[in-house]
């Protein structure tokens, strides 16, 4: 692993996001709908409020989570993969298109292996045909597993081959290995030529997709000077019309090469000669995009076209709410932290601290970072001018780790107004021009947290008072900390503790910046920031009477701070609900909590087996406590299925409320109901050490919930 490699990869990810994004708004249209609404589109065709989820992003991500994930190191199975889209994917909604068996090949691949049909087979075309197989699904999600092993082509196909079986095979699996490979070849090779050549030399020579990238190829060698005249080749020979199935990945592919090959090895041209080719365009030029990152670097891509408008955000629909708000640098580092792992090395400084320190941090340490900070106006008494004027950039003139921070600029101020510096730590429907791929949330933050942060005035900025705050969502409050004044040329740390507090939801963290002034002078203020980051020590209770539904479409309703996995979930007289055919589950709270106190009151309805969780990691990874038949409590671990570990005598009846308390320290569980402890076990087996907490039902049972406490034991 060369140290380089870990910008590359920052910039494969986040031109995988761009490519994204640019392709979305016109997914689906023809090269005909596209020529006649745009002619030349060079930009992102819709300016979004926020770009919310895309199955393109949440693949790629969350399955490459089974390097983490499975018991044998990183020596990967198909059914690694396979049981990490069981894990992260809520079952028939968000993540990717649910449409249907037979129709959508990983809604296909997704049943089939929840109910015992393990991968490979569970994307083969044995089980599931030709034309199911054969999808483009094999492909769009594999990126990461190039990123993953840089300059190791070798490694990305091993791995390509058994995540893209999971759901596909064939071309599908071809596919994927393709792309996978070009994208780990790219480290290394900036020609686009011998980068497909490498990637043609992992699948086999005779197969339909080498021959389609060799077609098309050899289309542009004798015709290098028209990209739309290829394109109308492509067409007529290899078009939608050729394949059966939604969305096949052979034409596909074909406007893939073409783009790559009249780019001419520059990054916009190249992804908007994909877009404007149409059909499965977000998928496409997000392929390509990821490619042309990693050749070209971030100085291949232009920073105020693509990136200023994304920001580093990335939004995700997975069942885990706290990794569904994630900044691009998030992800880039995790990518990093496997890169090092799998290739067997340490990690230089200052990249090791953050990533296994802080991995969530805004350290800004990736050159035109900004990890999704605004900033916006007010007074001491909060109201919001609109009319602030404001810039963001990351810089290298001071830093107070590392080598990096964020520069802001803001006008214009009059005395006494507040510049709050923010990053959003909870999102709703109302952020948001759509519902792409159906997004929902838990915060990244909780009272009993600490918030951390570094800022700095230059020689040539204005000195002023600066603390840090946090936003309550729904009073609009403002908790802040101490205040301190700050001199120029000298970094100042601060920090603010979040009280313990019920029912509240933090949707903000930032630093407030008090000016000082004449009156009626008009101001401006220059500081820096850098290492923002909070130490999670929660100590808090979701309080359903304070809940809320969330309505993100008519068919689309969540409940605030929580994400479904399966069930009903509903609230009624300041309880929450959950009830099912089968199961059902939700949680909430975040993904990395280790030591701490759940408690949690409930009231068995219908049924016999009501649960609370804990150390939930997602899907088929937690364990619970719950009530079931025969007057007994039960513990239970879910490793793809529930066995139990322990279970005591405990009775327990339907519609009278009972308190189950469950304190985890590293791998031992203690548990309580009603005030006495029941049960006491050491998991010895594979434990999971961190997870967020949640409920879950089973067998049609219906369960009430009326509130949720948790404490951190550090």
């Amino acid at each position: 692993m060369k140290e380089r490699y870990i910008e590359r990869i920052y910039a494969g990810w986040l031109a995988k996001i761009i490519g994204i994004r640019l392709g979305a708004a016109v997914e689906g249209w023809t090269y005909d709908q596209i020529k006649n609404v745009y002619g030349e589109l060079h930009h992102y065709p819709v300016d979004y409020k926020r770009f919310a989820a895309d199955d393109d992003s949440n693949g790629p991500l969350f399955f490459l989570k089974a390097l983490e994930d499975c018991k044998d190191g990183f020596e990967l199975t198909a059914q690694d993969v396979g049981e990490a889209l069981l894990n992260y994917a809520p079952y028939e909604h968000g993540f990717f298109w649910w449409g249907g068996y037979g129709v959508s090949t990983e809604h296909t691949a997704y049943l089939n292996l929840r109910n015992g049909i393990e991968a490979p087979r569970s994307g083969s075309i044995e089980q599931n045909g030709h034309a199911v197989a054969e999808q483009i699904g094999g492909q769009i999600f594999i990126d990461t597993w190039g990123l993953v092993t840089p300059g190791n082509p070798d490694l990305a196909a091993k791995y390509a081959r058994c995540a893209a079986s999971v759901t596909h095979d064939g071309n599908g699996i071809y596919g994927g290995i393709f792309v996978a490979t070009c994208i780990s070849y790219a480290f290394v090779e900036e020609d686009i030529h011998k980068i497909i050549e490498k990637g043609l030399s992992y699948i086999p020579k005779d197969c339909e997709y080498t021959n389609i990238v060799r077609k098309v190829m050899e289309y542009h060698q004798e015709h290098p000077q028209c990209w739309r005249d290829c394109f109308q080749y492509i067409k007529a020979n290899f078009g939608y019309d050729k394949y059966p199935g939604n969305c096949h990945i052979i034409p596909n592919s074909a406007v893939m090469i073409l783009a790559l090959l009249y780019g001419e090895g520059d990054f916009s041209n190249t992804l908007n000669i994909c877009n404007m080719c149409g059909w499965d365009t977000d998928c496409n030029v997000g392929n390509i995009a990821t490619i042309m990152g990693v050749r070209g670097g971030l100085e291949s891509i232009d920073y105020h076209k693509w990136r200023k408008p994304i920001n580093d955000l990335l939004v995700c629909s997975s069942v885990i709410g706290s990794l569904n708000i994630m900044d691009i640098p998030y992800g880039a580092s995790y990518i990093v932290k496997l890169a090092y792992e799998v290739a067997g090395e340490e990690m230089p400084e200052p990249w090791r601290t953050i990533i296994y320190n802080r991995i969530d941090s805004c350290h800004f340490e990736y050159p035109g970072s900004t990890h999704n900070i605004q900033a916006k106006a007010g007074t001491i008494r909060r109201k919001s001018n609109q009319q602030l004027e404001y810039e963001i950039t990351n810089s290298d003139a001071v830093a107070r780790s590392g080598q990096r921070s964020l520069k802001v600029f803001a006008k214009p101020l009059l005395p006494a107004e507040r510049v709050y510096v923010y990053k959003e730590t909870h999102l709703g429907p109302t952020d948001f021009n759509n519902n792409r791929y159906s997004p929902s949330f838990s915060p990244l933050v909780y009272p009993g947290d600490a918030i951390h942060g570094s800022v700095y005035i230059p020689d040539y900025g204005r000195e002023c008072n600066a603390r840090m705050y946090a936003k309550e969502a729904r009073s609009g409050d403002i908790i802040e900390g101490e205040s301190t004044y700050l001199e120029k040329g000298k970094w100042y740390d601060l920090v603010l503790n979040i009280p313990k507090q019920e029912g509240t939801l933090i949707d903000e963290i930032g630093f407030a910046l008090d000016i000082d002034g004449i009156h009626h002078e008009i101001l401006s203020l220059t500081a820096f920031v850098d290492d923002l980051y909070v130490e999670h020590t929660p100590d808090y209770t979701v309080d359903f009477t304070k809940e809320e539904e969330v309505i993100w479409t008519p068919l689309q309703r969540e409940l605030s701070q929580f994400t479904r996995a399966k069930g009903l979930m509903y609230l009624k007289d300041g309880e929450m609900n959950l009830t099912c055919a089968d199961w059902a589950e939700a949680y909430t709270g975040r993904h990395d909590w280790e030591d701490y106190t759940a408690e949690f009151e409930l009231t068995p309805m219908v049924g016999e087996d009501h649960f609370v969780n804990f150390r939930v990691q997602g899907a088929i990874r937690s364990y619970a406590v719950g009530l079931v038949a025969g007057d007994k409590i039960v513990l239970q671990k879910n490793d793809n299925g529930y066995t139990t570990l322990a279970q005591n005598d405990f009775a327990w009846s339907h519609h009278k409320a009972c308190k189950i308390s469950v304190t985890v320290k590293k791998n031992k569980i203690f548990v309580y109901a009603d005030g006495h402890a029941v049960m006491e076990y050491m998991d010895d087996d594979y434990p999971y050490l961190m997870g967020s907490v949640g409920v879950s039902v089973k067998n049609g049972s219906h369960c009430k919930y009326r509130y949720i406490t948790v404490k951190s034991s550090y």
